[in-house]
């Protein structure tokens, strides 16, 4: 035998044990398992049939659909059976008070996945319970748009870790009773994937998956009617492809091609690549960019109703595989085109949705130190019905768009442009005696629209402060901070922090020298997690330790409060100070009112709340909430005394 055909036969068996290795272990379901899984498919069966006839009228593949629903059933660990068990039993199990979230991206945190198992004691000390990975499946270095440009959804990056890896941490993590989240990138795949990859070279069952065109008559009434999402640095919904003599949809970025749900081959996979991710041991799934999943020509191919019909069918799906799993919406939208994405009480599609407009609002209220505007945006969320649960947070790993309630504004004599152009310069440290730092992001000329980045403590001073070492200036900055925070904690819903907005960690200004990310202003808010600032979490006189240790503070609060539940009554009180926030939550009897002051003066909440005397929470005095003075940038949580 030659030293050649041995190499080879080498080769081949370790791909076979690699193989082997990766495939789950599928063992004979016990009679129990059986029952449990004919139960739930049995109530889903007639609807998700319906429904799934409706959109493809495709019985074969209807029929594929379930028999590897079962197979995915077969395939789950009997830990995350039993958790799923547990969780049926008490399906509002993720509106509870102690819930509090992380984001990160997993080099930036700790290096890898084992990095982030290592970190998992911070996680817990800092009272977080549900950590969200950014994006960690497999993508190409330099056309990844941040990881949601996915080439391959049963793959991890190789420098963040493996499978395995992931499988590890989710089981660490249940020991601690931290739930994980994930991206779950449904609208397109990279053009490295396989399907691409088999498109590009003319395969006509992988074109097909997508939305190919050989000239541009379609693609042109196509742009008539669909937004631009981004019109500075990726102009259009179409590219050329000169080696394929195509066009092919691209609604984010050319590397980004967007997926044909009409081909129910698409559909089908895509839920495979679900269930199997969730069989990884995932909790929450964050389904990526969901209003743009259906195109339609003639319609602005966002928030068509077929979306809805593939959100609940997964919703379905889910709740016959794995219930334990959460579905978190990416509606990046006003709050009526946001609410559909709930669904109905009888035929719920996501369990949880971004409370976006309210976070621009917020940044707003800084930086006009008005609360007008963001209370009438809460009085709208706070009218829904409590099933519905927003996750609430300052920032995240994106920009931040000016996405406010114009219509409104207008009546006050605020223009638009004008008022887009004052938060702009505002937020970078240009106006309205502003001690903010950070950069644009998607600036257009033309229009004179663009979005900022920046971390939460750089926006509230911190970064300015410490440059010009103004211990004055740091404190009111700091205060600022702790203020927001403890804002979106008296919110309804669930917060959540950015890894670093812990230990007041400022902007990055690094990745200007890294020319994979120089162009994409949004790394400023993406630097490493500053593990030495962390090490100074408990000690007080430092900046990081004064921050870190009142949230701490904070989040104890919130856990020991039962008027914090999510399902708590939730409403605005009017103050009669422009820039002094009230708002009240009632939960089984409790009730904590919260006042928080914008504005970098003192002020008087004219509340006159006459029920009886108030506790304030983190000083222990006893306040009567009638006029009640609040230093600047000042706040109370104020319980009733029973």
């Amino acid at each position: 035998m030659s030293k050649k055909k041995s190499r080879n036969r080498s080769k081949n068996k370790s791909a076979a044990v690699a193989e082997k290795k990766q495939a789950p272990q599928v063992r004979k379901l016990s009679v129990d398992e059986e029952a449990c899984y004919s139960r739930r498919f049995g109530r889903h069966f007639d609807e998700l049939k319906w429904l799934y006839m409706e959109l493809y009228d495709n019985s074969s593949m209807f029929a594929e659909l379930c028999d590897n629903l079962h197979r995915f059933y077969e395939e789950r660990d009997l830990d995350l059976k039993e958790q799923d068990a547990e969780r049926e039993k008490h399906p509002g199990w993720y509106k509870t008070n102690d819930m509090l979230g992380m984001m990160f991206y997993i080099d930036n945190f700790a290096g890898n996945m084992k990095g982030v198992e290592s970190k998992l004691d911070y996680i817990e000390k800092s009272n977080v319970n549900y950590i969200h990975l950014m994006p960690f499946l497999d993508t190409v270095e330099g056309r990844s748009d941040g990881g949601y440009a996915v080439a391959d959804f049963r793959k991890v990056q190789e420098k963040l870790g493996s499978m395995e890896d992931l499988e590890d941490l989710t089981k660490a993590c249940h020991k601690k009773g931290i739930n994980v989240c994930m991206d779950f990138v449904m609208n397109h795949t990279s053009e490295d994937h396989e399907w691409a990859k088999r498109a590009r070279a003319g395969e006509g069952e992988y074109m097909s998956r997508y939305f190919f065109f050989d000239n541009y008559s379609i693609p042109a009434m196509y742009e008539k009617t669909v937004p631009q999402v981004f019109p500075t640095t990726a102009p259009g919904n179409f590219t050329w492809l000169p080696d394929a003599g195509h066009f092919v949809m691209t609604s984010f970025y050319p590397y980004q091609w967007d997926l044909n749900y009409k081909n129910p081959r698409v559909f089908n996979e895509m839920m495979y690549n679900f269930l199997y991710l969730a069989n990884r041991g995932i909790d929450i799934v964050r389904i990526d960019a969901v209003p743009y999943i259906w195109k339609e020509l003639g319609t602005q191919c966002r928030n068509l109703p077929q979306v809805h019909t593939i959100v609940r069918m997964m919703r379905m799906i889910a709740e016959i595989v794995c219930p334990g799993i959460l579905l978190l919406g990416e509606v990046v939208m006003e709050p009526e085109k946001v609410v559909p994405y709930f669904g109905t009480v009888e035929k719920p599609e996501c369990h949880m949705l971004y409370n976006v407009t309210t976070m621009a609002t917020t940044w707003h209220t800084v930086a006009t130190r008005k609360v007008r505007l963001l209370k009438q945006q809460l009085d709208i969320v706070n009218a829904l019905p409590k099933d519905y649960v927003f996750l609430n947070y300052l920032r995240c790993h994106d920009d931040i768009g000016w996405g406010l309630d114009y219509a409104s504004l207008r009546t006050e004599g605020i223009d638009e442009r004008a008022h887009k152009k004052y938060l702009n310069d505002y937020f970078q440290g240009y106006a309205g005696d502003s001690n903010s730092r950070g950069e644009l992001y998607n600036s257009d000329p033309v229009s004179g629209d663009a979005r900022f980045c920046g971390t939460t403590a750089s926006m509230c001073g911190i970064e300015k402060a410490g440059f010009e070492q103004d211990m004055d200036a740091m404190e009111r900055a700091i205060q600022l901070d702790v203020m927001l925070h403890a804002y979106m904690f008296m919110q309804s819903g669930i917060p959540v922090l950015y890894s670093g907005d812990e230990i007041a960690q400022v902007n990055d200004y690094s990745y200007k020298e890294d020319p994979n990310k120089a162009e994409d202003s949004r790394y400023i808010h993406r630097g490493p997690m500053r593990w030495d600032l962390a090490a100074h979490a408990e000690d007080e006189t430092t900046v990081e330790g004064r921050v870190y240790q009142r949230l701490q503070q904070l989040e104890k609060i919130r856990k020991s409060e039962k008027a914090f539940m999510t399902e708590a009554d939730t409403w605005t009180i009017e103050t009669w100070d422009e820039s002094v926030l009230c708002i009240g939550r009632y939960y089984d009897g409790d009730k904590i009112l919260g006042l928080f002051n914008f504005s970098e003066h003192d002020k008087t909440a004219w509340i006159n709340e006459t029920d009886g005397e108030y506790i304030e929470l983190l000083s222990g005095r006893v306040l009567q909430p009638i006029g009640v003075n609040i230093p600047a940038y000042g706040f109370y949580y104020m319980k009733k005394i029973n």
